[in-house]
Parts: C-alpha cells; structure tokens; sequence
C-alpha cells in the first residue's frame, strides 16, 4: 500500500507540473496571455486535492482498519493495567481472578482472590471460595488444609453459595465426615443447578450413600443416578508431535480427564515418565476427589502435558495435546501432543 501512494503521488506530481509550467511561462507573442500564477495555483490545488477525494471516495480499500477480536490473553492483561490504576477495585480483582482460573493461571489467580480478600477484610465469600479453588487445582491435597479453611469460612459468609457448597461437600468427605458433605451436596441438589451439574452431584450423593451402607436419602432429595461404573476406562495412545521432540527431556508428562462443562479438579489425573508413545488408562481408582469420577455415556475430555518445570500447574510453554472422549463408546483413542500453551 505505500509502495501505491509513494507512485500515485509521483504521478500526481508529473500532472501539476505539466499543467502548471504552460501557465506560468505564458505564451510567445505580442498577442499570446502572460503568466498565470493564480490559475496555477488553482491548478494545483484542484489536482492535489481533487485526486485525493476521489480516491478515497471511488477506492474499495479498508482505510477504517479492523481490529481484531481480542484474545483472552490480551482482555485479561488489559483489566490486569486498569487494576495498577484502580487498585482498590474490589470486583476487578474478582473478574481477574475468575479469568486466570479460566485460563488455568492459577497462581495468578490466588494472588488476585488474595488482593480481594485483603481488600474485602475477609468479608467476601467469593475471594475465599476462589482462593480455596486456585490451591485444589494447584495441589488437591489442599482440601486438607488451606482451601478447607477457605472453604468453611465462606460458608458461614454465604451457607448458599454453590461454589461454596460443593467444595465444602469435597472437604468434609475427605476429612470422614460424610453425613457432612451429603447434607451439603443434596442441599445444592435442593438449589436446580445446570443440568449438566446436577448428575455430578447426583454421583457425590451415591458415592457416599454406598460407604453410608445405603441410607435412605431425605424427602426432598432428587432420585440419584446409578452410581459411576468402577469399570468405566478412559484409554489413550500419547504421541508427539516430532516438531516437538527436542522439548521432552526428563519432564513428567500429567494426563488429564476433565468435565468440559464443569470446569474444576479433574476427574482423574496420572503422571508418568515422558515416553512416546505411550497407552494411558485412566480409572476411578485415579479420581482426585474421592465419588467423583466419569461414568459411561460421559463426554470428556482428555488433556496429556508436559510440564517443564515439573509442577502439575500449566506453565506458558508446556507442551500440550487434547482429544474429546466419549466414555463407555471411545476405545483406544490417539492423543497428539503438538502444541505449546500460550
């Protein structure tokens, strides 16, 4: 394009001076018109100009540029500036918060429920219930420590948060308190969550009624599901990418099963030495959270990384591959690794 307008206006430079030059030279003769400065000058003017407003009235091209749609990435950096400005922001910082766990920064997430948390004076549920996310997806052996202290604070701030109530039906499962975490996954049962929700915790109930020795489930519960199939596998063949080769080394590979319409722990989740390829069976038995598997008929999705500096959190840069599975119908299935997290 500036290779046109650097031509255009040479050209419109040779016109103005063919037309020009007559007029101020004027003509030969006793009876010829003299020089004509001032209708040079409209000359030129008028070709300058007049060629220029043409142009950009006749032209097809785009002068108005389109901006591309922003990136996740580039929205979350945006309010990342705007909350430099505006620290004292306390819904920015838990818009930020929610995005990085969305874009499973989750350090980057602690630390903006943190400033939340902070800001709010320990107030604020939905810091806390944040916080308490970030460390399980981190290290699920948080639901011992931090995160359930996070949890059971949030629960006396908001006894109906959703969030709230499932992890703290995780906790108090984990800890043997299994009355506990019933009472509380059959009162967010009693709440009409997303029907892509409800059969998740239909499973924590079942689970837990069958280490309960089958009791009889309150009035107001919904019937529950049959309890998920210990039998259900998940089974892939990891490769990689050859373009990817040279960024193995000895990193562990993590392998996991994730409910794409409920973000959250994985539903399971192994880590192996980094060998290729490699068949991978995933199972009950490699739940992160005990009652919370996939069951036949489920469609997952199934994530094998990488992880360069050896934490099982992703890191920009970690070699990544993904492949929808549907439980119960899928057999082997092949998993590339053949990209890098951005």
């Amino acid at each position: 394009m500036i290779t046109f307008v650097l031509v255009a206006a040479a050209l419109t430079v040779a016109g103005v001076i063919a037309v020009v030059i007559p007029l101020l030279r004027g003509g030969v003769g006793a009876t010829a018109p003299g020089p004509a400065p001032w209708a040079a000058l409209a000359a030129t003017v008028l070709l300058v100009i007049g060629s220029a407003v043409l142009y950009v009235s006749w032209s097809n091209w785009p002068w108005t540029a389109v901006t591309p749609a922003d990136s996740p990435q580039s929205m979350v950096a945006r309010l990342s500036r705007q909350l430099e400005r505006d620290p004292q922001n306390l819904d920015g910082w838990l818009t930020l918060g929610r995005s990085y766990i969305a874009l499973q920064e989750y350090p980057l997430a602690l630390r903006a429920f943190e400033r939340a948390e902070r800001l709010s004076g320990g107030q604020n549920a939905e810091a806390l219930t944040g916080e308490a996310e970030a460390l399980v997806l981190t290290d699920e052996s948080e639901l011992n420590g931090r995160a359930a202290r996070l949890i059971e604070r949030a629960l006396v701030l908001a006894p109906d948060s959703g969030k709230a109530l499932f992890f703290g039906g995780a906790v108090a499962a984990r800890r043997g308190d299994l009355p506990l975490a019933r009472a509380r996954f059959v009162k967010l049962l009693g709440m009409d969550p997303p029907a892509n929700v409800r059969p998740l915790i239909e499973q924590q109930i079942t689970a837990i009624d069958g280490q309960l020795g089958g009791g009889a489930a309150p009035a107001s519960a919904t019937p529950q599901l049959p309890a998920p199939n210990p039998g259900a596998v998940v089974r892939v063949n990891v490769q990689l990418a050859p373009s990817l080769a040279t960024a193995v080394g000895a990193s562990p590979l993590f392998v996991f099963v994730r409910d794409p319409a409920h973000p959250g722990p994985p539903l399971a989740v192994k880590r192996l030495e980094s060998r290729f390829p490699q068949i991978v069976s995933l199972a009950a038995s490699d739940a992160m959270i005990p009652g919370r598997a996939f069951a036949p008929g489920q469609s997952v999705q199934v994530v094998a990384r990488i992880a360069r500096s050896g934490n099982p959190v992703g890191a920009s840069g970690d070699p990544l591959g993904q492949v929808t599975y549907q439980v119960g119908r899928d057999g082997l299935v092949s998993l590339v690794i053949d990209h890098l997290m951005p």
